[in-house]
């Protein structure tokens, strides 16, 4: 009984850091930082219910873009790059995520190692915070 102990007690050891590392912002935060995304996206889970924004069309819908493939919502267009991002294996992990919404081009350019790559998203998260916010919230609603 103390051996079976030892090893749960040392499983959830390791475990705990990596289900804490998966996800480090506030989730509460991220709600408010999306009201100022909410002009071109809009989160609606696959029941059809609005979970957060308005109708917006601009943008792709961001239910589910915790650990999605980049460019992968069935119908929207994006850009050339971004898709070629997404082509190439970019994941919207944490680290990936906040980077390229502080920096869409910038965030492509270096991804796929092409000056002349271009992202469709025009607004940047101005704080890494927020960013990192974002993306909490955006796993609180899958």
């Amino acid at each position: 009984m103390t051996k079976l102990f030892a090893a749960f007690a040392a499983t959830a050891l390791i475990t705990l850091p990596i289900a804490a590392s998966a996800q480090s912002g506030d989730a509460a935060a991220g709600e408010k930082a999306f009201r100022g995304c909410q002009a071109c996206h809009v989160v609606v889970n696959d029941a059809g219910e609005t979970l957060a924004g308005r109708n917006a069309k601009t943008g792709p819908n961001l239910y589910g873009v915790v650990n999605r493939a980049a460019g992968a919502v069935d119908g929207f267009r994006y850009s050339d790059s971004l898709a070629a991002a997404g082509e190439a294996g970019l994941v919207w992990d944490e680290a990936a995520f906040t980077a390229y919404v502080q920096d869409p081009t910038g965030y492509l350019r270096e991804y796929l190692d092409d000056s002349g790559a271009r992202g469709a998203m025009s607004y940047k998260v101005r704080k890494e915070a927020d960013a990192v916010n974002l993306f909490a919230y955006f796993a609180s609603l899958q």
